[in-house]
C-alpha cells in the first residue's frame, strides 16, 4: 500500500524534516527517504561531539548525516553551535587550572563556531545559533549558564556575529522550549528585540514543539506565533514532538499507547498542522525531532523505564492515526 509523502504533500508550505543519528539514517533509511525533505543532527553537531577536546575535532558522526541528506537531495539543518548543555567541561576552564576569562571563552567560542559551521557552509543553509539562552521560570531573564557567568550576555550577540562569518549564506536562528509559555514567550521575545538592536545577524527564531496531550494549548501556540511573526525574522518548527503524556504523569506500566491516547495525539497534531498552514507565511520549516516511535529522545525521559510514542510512525514505522490527521489538513487523504 503506498503512503502519502509528508514533504511532498506540504512542499506548496514548508519544509517537512526530522531529527536523526547515525543509527536512525541506517535503521529508518526508507522512511527518512520517503517522507522528510530535510535533516537535523540529533547530537551529532554539538560541541561535545565535533570538539571532545580543545583543537581535536570529531566530525566522522556529522558528516554521516550531512553525507546522508546531500545524497538524497535534503536539506540539512545545523544543531546547535551554543549551548549551556552538551558542551565539554574544557571550554570554561582556563589552561592552568580554574575558570577561563572572557577572552579566553570567546576566542574558543569563535574557534569552535568557524571550524563547525565552516566545515558545512554551502551544506547547512542554517544554524539553531545559541540554544536555550532564556531562564524558565521567574523574573531572571536569561539562564545562569557558564556562558552568561563567565562572558555576559553578549555571548549571544558574538555567536551570531562568528556564525555569520563563518557563513555568510546561512540563516541563523535562536532556538528555545516552552516557546509558548506566555512568561518565557515574553522573554524570548525581549532578548529578539535585544539581539537586533545590537546589530546581531539573527534571521529567525526556532520554536522547538516538545508539547503534549494536554499543553500549550492551540490559543498559547497561535499567540506565540502571532507574537514571534511581529518582530519579522522567519520561524522554524525545530523539534516537534507530541507527548502521550503529561509532564507530571509518571506512570511506567504502559507497554503500547491506548486508544484513547492515539485520538487524543491525531486531533492535537491535526489542530497543530492546520494552525502551521495558516501561518505558512512565516513558518518556513516543521522538523519533528524524531523519524519514528522506535527512537525518541522521551523513551526514559523524563521517567526512566518507561516509553513513549511521540510521533507520526509508529515503532515499525507504519502512519498512525495522527499521521492520517496532519496530511488531511493539507486537503488530501492519506
Amino acid at each position: 500500500m503506498s503512503v502519502r509523502s509528508l514533504r511532498e504533500v506540504f512542499k506548496g508550505d514548508f519544509d517537512i524534516g526530522a531529527a536523526v543519528n547515525i543509527w536512525t539514517v541506517d535503521s529508518a533509511a526508507e522512511l527518512i527517504k520517503a517522507q522528510y525533505g530535510s535533516l537535523t543532527a540529533e547530537n551529532e553537531m554539538k560541541p561535545v561531539n565535533t570538539q571532545p577536546a580543545e583543537g581535536v575535532f570529531t566530525f566522522e558522526k556529522a558528516d554521516k548525516i550531512a553525507d546522508f541528506a546531500a545524497g538524497h537531495g535534503m536539506k540539512l539543518r545545523g544543531h546547535t553551535l551554543v549551548w549551556h548543555n552538551q558542551t565539554p567541561d574544557w571550554f570554561f576552564e582556563a589552561p592552568g587550572g580554574g575558570p577561563a576569562d572572557r577572552e579566553t571563552l570567546l576566542r574558543r567560542m569563535r574557534d569552535h563556531i568557524r571550524a563547525v559551521a565552516g566545515r558545512y557552509r554551502g551544506r547547512a543553509y542554517c544554524w539553531d545559533v545559541v540554544n536555550e539562552a532564556v531562564a524558565d521560570e521567574g523574573e531572571q531573564w536569561l539562564r545562569p549558564s557558564k556562558w552568561h557567568e563567565r562572558v555576559g550576555p553578549d555571548y549571544i550577540v558574538r555567536a551570531f556575529e562568528y556564525a555569520h562569518e563563518a557563513d555568510p549564506d546561512a540563516l541563523l536562528f535562536y532556538n528555545d522550549y516552552n516557546e509558548c509559555n506566555p512568561a518565557k514567550r515574553d522573554k524570548i521575545i525581549r532578548l529578539v528585540k535585544w539581539l537586533k538592536e545590537q546589530g546581531a545577524p539573527i534571521h529567525g527564531i526556532g520554536m522547538q514543539g516538545h508539547y503534549n496531550l494536554e499543553s500549550p494549548s492551540i490559543a498559547e501556540v497561535r499567540e506565540a506565533i502571532e507574537r514571534y511573526a511581529e518582530l519579522g525574522l522567519i520561524i522554524h518548527v525545530t523539534e516537534l514532538d507530541m507527548s502521550v503524556y503529561a509532564w507530571d504523569d509518571r506512570r511506567t506500566d504502559l507497554k503500547e499507547p491506548t486508544a484513547e491516547m492515539l485520538e487524543r495525539q491525531a486531533e492535537r497534531y491535526e489542530q497543530l498542522f492546520a494552525l502551521y498552514r495558516e501561518y505558512r507565511d512565516v513558518i518556513r520549516s516543521v522538523t519533528f525531532w524524531g523519524a519514528a516511535d522506535d527512537y525518541t529522545w522521551l523513551h526514559n525521559f523524563p521517567v526512566r523505564g518507561r516509553r513513549n510514542w511521540p510521533l507520526l510512525f509508529d515503532e515499525n514505522h507504519r502512519p498512525k492515526e495522527a499521521f492520517r490527521r496532519v496530511v488531511r489538513t493539507a486537503g488530501v487523504e492519506a
